[in-house]
């Protein structure tokens, strides 16, 4: 099974870094360019995991992870964070609104590739 997974950043330089290091090892990458974006794709993307950035314009993190929460059929995958924040205010309260996990930019693509499948339980 070919694991999908939407990735939400408005940084066209990290979407393409999390493209490259993902989809060469196989994952599905869908991109989207803020959180509005991602929450108009998710349907589409039908995605296994979602990663995302917290600071975006139009919708950030937040706004994301509490829409995929609401979903009606996305609602239970895994959320990670994927951002240079590393605040621990900011990572409660994305624990507290449905994140699985956080992980702060530069990301090591390894560590990234790692922590996807252990989410997965691959």
């Amino acid at each position: 099974m070919t694991v999908r997974i939407l990735a939400i950043d408005d940084s066209p330089t990290m979407r393409s870094l999390v493209a490259q290091s993902l989809g060469s090892v196989g994952f599905d990458i869908h991109l989207a360019e803020d959180g509005i974006d991602g929450l108009e794709r998710l349907a589409a993307a039908d995605p296994h995991l979602v990663i995302t950035d917290i600071n975006m314009p139009r919708l950030d993190g937040f706004g994301v992870i509490e829409g995929v929460r609401a979903s009606a059929t996305h609602g239970s995958i895994p959320i990670l964070v994927l951002t240079t924040e590393s605040g621990r205010d900011l990572k409660d309260r994305a624990r507290q609104a449905g994140a699985t996990g956080w992980i702060v930019k530069p990301f090591d693509d390894q560590r990234l590739v790692g922590t996807i499948n252990r989410v997965l339980g691959r």
